[in-house]
């Protein structure tokens, strides 16, 4: 009788940041981690869930107890967001290595996953934006498996299509990109629909940065832990007050629940 393959996800080691228990991995470590997950060795009924966390993700799991239990129900969750990376390093016994950023994180998997035949389905954004993104990805890797794609503005009969439609392609890791909440509730309502997935990352705005349809922050200034200024600058009316409410809570939780 062949020996029980152990769950790679068991053994890693976390450190508190801001309330939430965040993985001590690195960028190539977790997409390494995310690989070996999709190759199907530990035996599930129901796909690994990867989520991430940055300073509004902190503060919505402080004031909504529903979310909290959606972020932490996670296999496994990232810092996305520079500030946890530095907070950790001050305040906990043990830091984190870098940021992992899913705009970062997709390009290596997707390298990895190239290179090893597994495959990708995109889910979320608009149709506009969902299809740039995967003739952005096409061209960047000709040889990567996607085994389909499709925008996130879906409901009723034709959500649960979609859903059966998935499974039946059964790609390996789905990449969810619905903005928070939606994409954390969409995983806690359906992912029991898709046992033939092996991942789901949950994704934000990724979508729209691969197809170009937002900016990111210079690469020094996402050092300094202020990308987040960069898009209230580009989006004032759409994030000012969304950043007002949030940014004063995360910074508390930061000082006060990182360890």
């Amino acid at each position: 009788m062949a020996a029980e393959v152990k769950n790679p996800i068991v053994d890693i080691e976390r450190t508190m940041v801001g309330g939430a228990q965040v993985a001590r991995l690195d960028l190539e470590q977790t997409a390494r981690l995310i690989v070996n997950l999709a190759r199907g060795a530990v035996s599930r009924r129901r796909p690994c869930y990867l989520t991430s966390v940055n300073g509004e993700v902190l503060a919505r799991r402080r004031l909504d107890a529903a979310f909290a239990q959606l972020i932490d129900g996670a296999d496994l969750i990232s810092a996305d967001g520079e500030p946890l990376v530095v907070a950790s390093r001050i305040l906990a016994r043990n830091g984190l290595p870098e940021r992992v950023a899913t705009t970062d994180l997709y390009p290596v998997v997707a390298r990895m996953a190239e290179d090893e035949g597994l495959s990708f389905y995109l889910f979320g954004a608009t149709e506009e934006v969902n299809s740039a993104a995967y003739g952005v990805t096409r061209r960047m890797f000709p040889r990567l498996n996607i085994r389909g794609r499709s925008h996130g503005f879906l409901k009723g009969d034709s959500l649960d299509a979609k859903l059966a439609e998935i499974n039946a392609l059964a790609p390996d890791i789905l990449w969810l990109a619905l903005g928070v909440p939606l994409e954390q509730e969409f995983v806690a309502r359906h992912s029991a629909c898709l046992p033939n997935v092996k991942v789901i990352k949950t994704s934000g705005g990724l979508f729209d940065f691969i197809a170009g349809a937002k900016s990111r922050a210079p690469r020094w200034l996402q050092k300094m832990g202020f990308e987040w200024a960069f898009r209230l600058f580009l989006e004032p009316r759409r994030l000012a007050i969304r950043y007002l409410t949030t940014n004063p809570i995360a910074l508390m939780l930061l000082l006060t629940q990182t360890r």
